[in-house]
């Protein structure tokens, strides 16, 4: 792939410290991100073909999503109202420029999806449920 060699001869000699802001390339962050939501706006994606995001995404102009090390806090704090989520696996080599990782909560880079996420860059999804003390259950593959 050209463009992955461009990205990395650009970072080269540089930390995640010192990237200046802007795209960062997907493949230099990680190879999945996760989408938490409603499982019934996945299920109408996966047979419509693609995600729009739902009313917070539509407001913010983007799709919201998470690293695998992110995913457990975002849980915690944007979904302490509800009891079951959907947790969409997501191929970032498939989202292309519409995937910037950008500042958000504590300076952290996030993942946001400019535009529709494609349902074929999905590659699994997982339901999510609290167990009795009200915690959320995460499969061990969505756990660090």
């Amino acid at each position: 792939m050209e463009w992955k060699g461009a990205v990395q001869s650009r970072l080269a000699g540089r930390d995640a410290c010192t990237v200046p802001s802007g795209v960062v390339s997907a493949l230099v962050m990680t190879e999945l991100i996760y989408r938490i939501a409603d499982p019934a706006a996945l299920a109408a994606a996966s047979l419509s073909g693609a995600y729009e995001g739902e009313a917070h995404d539509k407001a913010d102009g983007f799709i919201h999503a998470s690293s695998l090390d992110q995913l457990a806090d975002t849980l915690e704090l944007h979904y302490a109202a509800v009891d079951r989520v959907a947790v969409a696996e997501i191929d970032v080599s498939a989202l292309g420029d519409t995937l910037k990782w950008e500042k958000s909560r504590g300076g952290a880079l996030f993942p946001h999806i400019y535009g529709p996420l494609p349902f074929d860059a999905v590659t699994g999804v997982h339901l999510i449920k609290r167990d009795d003390e009200g915690a959320w259950r995460l499969p061990p593959e969505l756990s660090l």
